[in-house]
């Protein structure tokens, strides 16, 4: 077996361009989808996969959304701002979920592309092109380039990842209130030390991923 060849990082950007969606636009696709997800690896609550389509003819495109990064590397407070900037500027926008139950029952890869092909249901535009960060998404039809560090390379797949990752955190912080005690406004689920240990001292909720191995401990369902 060929072993895969490791990731040039000096392919890399100082910030997200729109290198390859330049390239899918000079050949008349105008309707590019950027695609990317949110909590592939927490122990609680949805997956979350969001699409932008930005608009091939914006004046200044990246200055107007020069503080779009990777999800991960931004601040609370900066995707939240820049969230409502997107949706303002792109084309069309969508999320996509797919529950913890869906999780345990496909497995979290097959979740997460079932979260995907809904959000790319809701576009109120017909994706022409996908930009995918690093997966593939079989199940769809449409022609797709799945590009490694894509939401550090690529400004669409970089605002997929902003509105995936706000649209999930609201969501958790919606069910602190019915499952309190694990500390969800502050963790929105992942497996800090403290989200463990509340699991160990009341048992999982319905909203934990069961099929993960931590959440494997005795107890009821809240």
């Amino acid at each position: 077996m060929t072993p895969r060849a490791k990731f040039d990082l000096s392919l890399i950007p100082a910030r997200p361009d729109l290198q390859f969606e330049q390239a899918l636009w000079a050949q008349g696709l105008r309707q590019v989808a950027g695609v990317d997800e949110a909590g592939r690896g927490a122990l609680l609550g949805p997956v979350a996969a969001g699409v932008v389509v930005l608009p091939a003819d914006c004046p200044d495109l990246l200055g107007r959304l020069q503080g779009v990064r990777d999800s991960k590397e931004m601040t609370p407070a900066a995707r939240e701002h820049w969230a409502v900037q997107i949706k303002a500027i792109a084309t069309a926008w969508a999320v996509g979920y797919a529950a913890a139950s869906e999780i345990d029952q496909l497995g979290i890869a097959p979740a997460t592309r079932l979260a995907a092909c809904r959000a790319l249901a809701q576009l109120s535009v017909p994706a022409e092109h996908l930009l995918i960060d690093y997966i593939r998404l079989p199940e769809v039809d449409t022609p797709q380039t799945s590009l490694i560090k894509g939401d550090a390379r690529s400004l669409t797949i970089a605002a997929a990842s902003v509105l995936a990752k706000t649209g999930r955190d609201a969501l958790l912080v919606g069910m602190d209130r019915e499952y309190p005690g694990y500390g969800l406004v502050q963790n929105k689920g992942y497996g800090t030390v403290a989200h463990r240990a509340a699991i160990a001292s009341l048992g999982p909720c319905r909203q934990h991923r069961h099929s993960f191995a931590p959440i494997r401990v005795e107890g009821e369902e809240r």
